[in-house]
């Protein structure tokens, strides 16, 4: 029996709260690892070709290790949720939320004593870059594979051009354009409320308000009776 994913069922809210977090992620990557992204692997790209072309101010060293640690998540990911195949979608999201909060925990704990407007130790950017860049490939394959619409829960490009493209404006019907928007606030109050923490106190508390959202909101969502349907 195919999951349900209507706007009644758990998992459309749980991914409009890991939307939340992606928001945290990125403003902790970007204003506290130096203009790199370990939830959205676009812009690392195209800082990597930036660098590439000896632009100031771009390294490329940290977008390599961002991508690659992406990826790394993003295949451990695609093994694991092959081997829950036919199992109860409440064992998959367990310990995927597991996995990537302990990663984020294990990140802020590396961030104790990190400075980040001198950008010391500068270890420790790179270990915290690997670490939530490995959450964020974990979730963004995890996401993949529970193939809910208009929730990646990383990316916007393709939901922003939904909301123009199927809109009554263009002759269309608005389909799920809730949920759309509602994707949009989400890692907007995100980033908003990471910034305001890591421009106040550093990457320890955004850290850890992320793994604790991720972990706390998957356990709410595996009460629900859905839940207990194979992935």
């Amino acid at each position: 029996m195919p999951l349900d994913t209507s706007a009644a069922a758990p998992l459309p809210r749980l991914l409009l709260l890991l939307s939340v977090t992606t928001g945290l992620v990125d403003a902790i990557s970007v204003l506290g690892l130096g203009k790199v992204f370990t939830a959205n692997m676009t812009g690392n790209v195209v800082f990597l070709g930036f660098a590439a072309s000896g632009a100031p101010g771009f390294a490329i060293a940290p977008y390599l290790f961002a991508i690659a640690s992406f990826m790394t998540g993003a295949l451990v990911a695609g093994a694991i949720g092959k081997r829950f195949a036919g199992s109860p979608l409440r064992h998959w999201l367990i310990t995927a939320a597991s996995i990537e909060a302990i990663l984020l925990w294990i990140a802020a704990a590396v961030a104790l004593g990190f400075d980040v407007a001198s950008q010391t130790p500068g270890s420790s950017v790179t270990i915290i870059i690997v670490l939530t860049g490995i959450a964020m490939g974990f979730r963004n394959a995890t996401i993949r594979q529970l193939k809910v619409p208009d929730l990646t829960t990383t990316v916007l490009t393709l939901t922003i051009t939904g909301l123009a493209a199927d809109s009554s404006l263009a002759g269309g019907t608005n389909p799920n354009w809730v949920r759309r928007v509602g994707s949009v606030v989400a890692i907007f109050v995100g980033a908003a409320i990471g910034a305001y923490l890591v421009t106040h106190g550093g990457l320890v508390a955004p850290l850890i308000l992320a793994g604790g959202l991720i972990f706390a909101g998957t356990l709410a969502c595996t009460l629900h009776p859905a839940t207990s349907k194979p992935l």
